[in-house]
């Protein structure tokens, strides 16, 4: 009997761990390669100030979208969200120089959105790209671009002090 008891133990923390391990699973893979931060701001205040940040640093908007308005559009209903389209052709032709398949991630966007009565803001993080593409020799722009991204997220979402 004691001998039964002890491998149930055993068993217990194993189980324990792959009930963990599947919970958790599904949101790591939901926000794999995205670096987010909360927001002191609505949706609304925290895109205009991304983009403000975005264009007194030199960068090019290319699209704002709103795909709450969209859901509205055709009938159904969405929390606020919305992705910004933005980019630096001098930096973003470089990453590509040194891996084409990026083209496909750039320009970058940023999302915006409210969700659980928080807003947040998420980007796909230089070092995801990296991965992703296997890019090689260009550890210079990854780090810029990590900068940069960081920068403006933090422009956008934090009140000055």
């Amino acid at each position: 009997m004691a001998d039964r008891r002890n491998r149930r133990w055993q068993a217990g923390p194993k189980w324990a761990l792959l009930l963990l391990a599947l919970a958790t699973a599904g949101a790591a893979r939901a926000a794999e390669g995205l670096s987010e931060r909360p927001s002191a701001f609505d949706v609304a205040t925290t895109e205009s100030r991304l983009v403000q940040a975005l264009e007194q640093a030199g960068m090019t908007v290319f699209a704002r979208v709103d795909h709450a308005a969209g859901a509205r559009g055709a009938g159904l209903a969405l929390a606020p969200t919305r992705v910004v389209i933005f980019g630096n052709p001098a930096v973003g032709t470089r990453l590509m120089q040194c891996r084409r398949s990026t083209a496909i991630d750039l320009p970058m966007k940023a999302l915006i959105w409210r969700e659980d009565g928080r807003t947040r803001l998420a980007f796909n993080s230089p070092a995801y790209l990296r991965d992703r593409h296997a890019v090689e020799g260009c550890k210079g722009v990854l780090e810029t671009m990590r900068k940069a991204l960081e920068g403006f997220a933090r422009a956008a979402t934090t009140p000055a002090p």
